[in-house]
């Protein structure tokens, strides 16, 4: 299993932070944010990672993650996401040759979570597995939408409903096996001019393929100046409290 960080676009949303910086560079108390996704895949087992940057700060990563040793890394890669705006699943197909037709744990770089997530990746075999999140505002993310008649079946994904189906969210944290690449390469652009993770996720619920387990512990998302905020109250109640 290899580990797979998105780090690009432009973080727009957190403007003027990120005029001179990439998003997932801004601190997260006392670590810069892109520290937080490499120690979950860490903390599940997985040591050779991939961190996909795009825009005009990318050079800043390899000053910050040097070759990844002093997380816990055995391997560290660098891939560049041409398209800033090309979405997820652009992203996605720049790690294809890192991956090396192994399955990939796909997790968002604005991802802070402190849970482990290593029995369900150690289990994985085939297919894709999402990880979900109870939350109060689930209108803001991607929404699952559950079989009427079996409960635990997602049969669809609906991006940022004004009236959600259930306040389950997708986290950003995603399993594929090997061929999400070429699920990727096949699709085409949304009316965002993006590729969507969405739609590859398609794919496999479509196929049946498709497990989801609840995320334990805390998580937030990182994207926006009252998430970032949560964010740092979080992590420095947790760090001083230890």
């Amino acid at each position: 299993m290899k580990g797979v960080v998105l780090a690009g676009g432009l973080g727009t949303r957190l403007y003027p932070l990120t005029y001179t910086t990439n998003k997932h560079l801004l601190p997260i108390y006392d670590q810069p944010m892109i520290f937080y996704p490499i120690r979950t895949l860490v903390k599940a087992g997985i040591k050779s990672v991939m961190v996909v940057v795009s825009g005009p700060h990318s050079g800043q990563f390899i000053q910050i993650l040097k070759n990844g040793k002093e997380l816990g890394l055995e391997h560290l890669e660098y891939g560049y996401q041409e398209n800033p705006m090309g979405g997820l699943a652009d992203a996605l197909k720049v790690a294809e040759d890192f991956a090396d037709d192994e399955s990939v744990t796909l997790i968002l770089g604005d991802n802070t979570t402190d849970a482990d997530v290593s029995k369900e990746i150690a289990s994985f075999e085939k297919g894709s597995i999402m990880f979900l999140k109870k939350v109060s505002d689930p209108e803001r993310f991607g929404v699952p939408i559950f079989d009427r008649k079996e409960k635990q079946k997602i049969v669809g994904i609906v991006e940022k409903p004004k009236k959600p189906p259930s306040q389950y969210v997708s986290t950003g944290l995603y399993v594929f096996d090997s061929r999400c690449f070429n699920i990727a390469k096949g699709l085409k652009p949304s009316k965002r001019g993006q590729l969507e993770i969405v739609d590859v996720q398609d794919y496999y619920i479509k196929e049946g393929t498709m497990k989801w387990y609840e995320l334990k512990g805390y998580w937030h998302d990182v994207g926006t100046f009252d998430s970032l905020l949560e964010a740092n109250k979080y992590w420095a109640s947790k760090s001083l409290n230890h």
